[in-house]
């Protein structure tokens, strides 16, 4: 109701030609059903292979020293190789398909399919590039920590108790994220000034970190430190040429704001009004000893 009317009517003559070809598919033919089963039993090919694999105490991807009664402790070899694993998988069932339908006929087509997969990146690894010495030269200026300091003595100073300097802190939060992407580099700046002075006033660790997932989590889409900003932007520029920075965060800004302040009353009511904790075995309030 408020982003959607905003766009306008959608004009494809600013989009990429391959995403109207997209836009344009018929649909499905008798090969590409027969495809779709094929692979579908290539799946369950990988999926059993993996079972083999993973499942019997003598496993090739087991830890023969591991308990091989804890299944997630003694499987540790195959979530070191997920990777790998999801490459595959991947591989099979999208040569499998390929083949039924004649788009793979041979390892030169699959590397072909492969590198016109990886072309439609080549606008992302620009903005990422770019973005990526913007982050560097402002982590080098320290104006995301300068900002977090001062933000941190702000509210120390004012000594305010009670929902209120969770609120400030919620909001203090969402604006250090706008100058500081990285939530963990954001957190070791902030933890050490914050958790000991809401401690001091009588509210747990958990709860604290809970306001801080929430002012750090409702300004992500809007923040250009975001890592996921520059994809972001290279996918609405395929549909959209003229979409840039100052659209994005336009458009998303709307979503922030409703975010905030429906996590942030929804903390209120779950901490002060029902009095529940934040996690199993979280209290609420902190008694110094």
């Amino acid at each position: 109701f408020i982003v959607e009317p905003k766009l306008g009517k959608y004009d494809d003559s600013n989009a990429d030609p391959s995403v109207l070809d997209d836009s344009q598919m018929t649909p499905l033919g008798g090969k590409e059903r027969k495809g779709l089963a094929v692979a579908g039993l290539a799946t369950l090919g990988v999926l059993g292979l993996i079972a083999f694999l993973v499942i019997p105490e003598n496993g090739v991807l087991r830890d023969p020293a591991a308990d091989a009664s804890n299944f997630l402790e003694s499987s540790r070899p195959f979530f070191r190789s997920v990777v790998a694993w999801i490459f595959v998988f991947f591989l099979v069932t999208g040569f499998a398909y390929g083949k039924v339908v004649g788009t793979m006929k041979n390892d030169r087509d699959v590397i072909d399919g492969m590198a016109s997969a990886i072309s439609t990146l080549g606008l992302y690894v620009v903005l990422v590039f770019f973005a990526a010495q913007f982050v560097a030269f402002f982590g080098w200026t320290n104006l995301g920590l300068i900002t977090a300091v001062t933000g941190a003595d702000f509210l120390q100073n004012i000594g305010l108790t009670g929902p209120l300097v969770f609120i400030l802190f919620i909001i203090m939060c969402g604006i250090v994220n706008l100058s500081l992407g990285s939530a963990s580099a954001q957190w070791a700046v902030t933890a050490p000034i914050f958790v000991p002075m809401l401690m001091f006033i009588g509210y747990s660790p958990e709860v604290i970190q809970t306001a801080y997932r929430i002012g750090d989590s409702t300004t992500n889409i809007i923040t250009p430190m975001m890592s996921y900003f520059g994809l972001i932007l290279a996918w609405a520029t395929r549909y959209d040429k003229k979409f840039g920075i100052g659209t994005l965060i336009a458009t998303m800004l709307p979503y922030s704001i409703c975010f905030f302040v429906g996590w942030s009353l929804l903390f209120l009511l779950w901490v002060f009004g029902l009095d529940l904790p934040v996690g199993p075995g979280s209290p609420t309030y902190y008694s110094s000893p």
